[in-house]
């Protein structure tokens, strides 16, 4: 009878430290995922500004798009059968999940020991920046495609606009990119265009890099284009306070922008590098993103077919659209596999995948005399 007490007694304390080491294993996955979800959404833009949906069966969704139909006059003592013209055409679009996406980095308990600050914690979070970089890169890739493409209403008798590209400046100087007035000029051109092609105003923003950004609000800030009620910090955020023509302004490192990611130094540009560079300040263009690549299901063009005249998107959240299979999550290693590694691998994961809906709805800014050409 002892010795059977004394067994329960060692399996309830067995049972005790293992429920002890869940709790705090729940307790660690709920504070790393969220700081990573707390990183991902601070570095995110492109999530909330098009139309994004939850895949939960299957690998695909289907958005359909709509083109205009009329008003006509009623003949008395005819039936109603709908518009004699057949309208509104429609059109369909598949956007396919990419493969699963992730970001991850192994902590050593020792290192974790010795440290004088939260590793996981800080870890977490640069896996939701990782993982909103390429979010972002992969949405404004094809809100670029969009802005060059046609309406994908094919129907006969039927024209439908398609996407808008505008020069930023007259010369053929990079460094037109940059030119304030010029971007507020092409920012009203934007905003004309997509009123002319039904275009609703709702939702419009225009994404510029950090640089253009400032120049733009030092030109514009006090003459009437910038919200009176932003005063003071706000203006510096770059995240939709300031608005020109309707259109609310953010900025961002992820767009493409002459060649490169956000940012171009040097030759016509008339910038100058600040020096120091990390490896991914103005890095070229992603060039394993197009769809015959390992994990890519949704075409986003090859660096070439994107150019190097890019310089900006203006677009309302019709422009393009996301599908989530998977939202931002958090992972982490635990039991034997910790023990014999003496350490944890914090994953973070996502699986979606974007493409453009509505090209009249996209506008690509861009400098010199050609506009870049079709893709995709």
């Amino acid at each position: 009878m002892a010795q059977q007490s004394s067994d329960m007694a060692a399996s309830l304390t067995r049972q005790g430290q293992a429920n002890a080491t869940g709790d705090a294993r729940a307790l660690y996955l709920k504070l790393f995922s969220g700081e990573m979800f707390k990183g991902f959404q601070h570095a995110t833009i492109a999530r909330d500004l098009v139309m994004k949906r939850t895949l939960t069966n299957g690998k695909s969704l289907q958005f359909i798009y709509t083109g205009r139909t009329k008003a006509e006059f009623h003949t008395p003592g005819n039936s109603i059968l709908g518009n004699s013209d057949g309208a509104p055409p429609v059109a369909e679009k598949t956007i396919t999940v990419d493969d699963l996406l992730i970001s991850s980095a192994f902590v050593y308990n020792l290192d974790e020991t010795l440290a004088h600050y939260d590793l996981r914690s800080e870890i977490s979070k640069k896996i939701g920046y990782a993982l909103a970089e390429k979010y972002d890169k992969l949405v404004f890739r094809s809100i670029a495609k969009g802005a060059r493409k046609a309406s994908p209403i094919t129907k006969a008798n039927f024209l439908e606009p398609g996407g808008t590209q505008i020069r930023v400046g007259a010369t053929t100087n990079d460094s037109d990119a940059y030119s304030a007035t010029g971007l507020v000029t092409a920012f009203f051109d934007a905003a004309a265009a997509l009123d002319e092609k039904g275009v609703s105003s709702e939702g419009r923003v225009g994404v510029l890099n950090p640089r253009q950004y400032y120049a733009l609000i030092q030109e514009v800030g006090d003459n009437g284009l910038v919200n009176r009620d932003s005063q003071g910090t706000s203006r510096q955020n770059g995240n939709g306070i300031i608005e020109i023509a309707g259109i609310k302004i953010y900025k961002s490192m992820h767009i493409p922008f002459l060649g490169k990611h956000g940012v171009a130094y040097g030759g016509t540009t008339g910038e100058v590098s600040p020096g120091n560079l990390g490896s991914f300040v103005g890095d070229s263009l992603d060039n394993t993103v197009a769809d015959s690549d390992t994990g890519i299901n949704n075409d986003y063009g090859t660096a070439a077919e994107v150019g190097t005249k890019s310089c900006g998107l203006i677009f309302q959240r019709e422009a393009a659209g996301c599908v989530e299979a998977i939202g931002p999550q958090v992972q982490i290693t635990s039991g034997d596999v910790s023990v014999i590694y003496q350490g944890d691998v914090i994953l973070g994961r996502l699986a979606m995948g974007a493409d453009y809906l509505n090209p009249a709805a996209a506008v690509e800014l861009y400098v010199g005399t050609t506009a870049p050409t079709a893709f995709g």
